[in-house]
């Protein structure tokens, strides 16, 4: 079986956790700032979960993570 490429975006935007869920950053945290309240640019910090409705796709996309 040969080796499988890794999506060079999808690598550098995920993670996976050691129960096997995909780890993502928030968006809009990168430009336009100043319109946004100091409490959700701190929430926008925070990672979270990808839906699981996506997790097959990107565990495609990343498959030696």
């Amino acid at each position: 079986m040969p080796k499988l490429k890794t999506h060079s975006g999808a690598k550098k935007r995920f993670n996976l956790t050691k129960t096997g869920k995909v780890k993502r950053a928030h968006a809009y945290k990168s430009h336009i700032l100043n319109k946004k309240t100091t409490k959700r640019k701190r929430g926008l910090r925070q990672s979270t979960i990808a839906d699981v409705t996506n997790e097959s796709a990107i565990k495609r996309m990343i498959p030696y993570k």
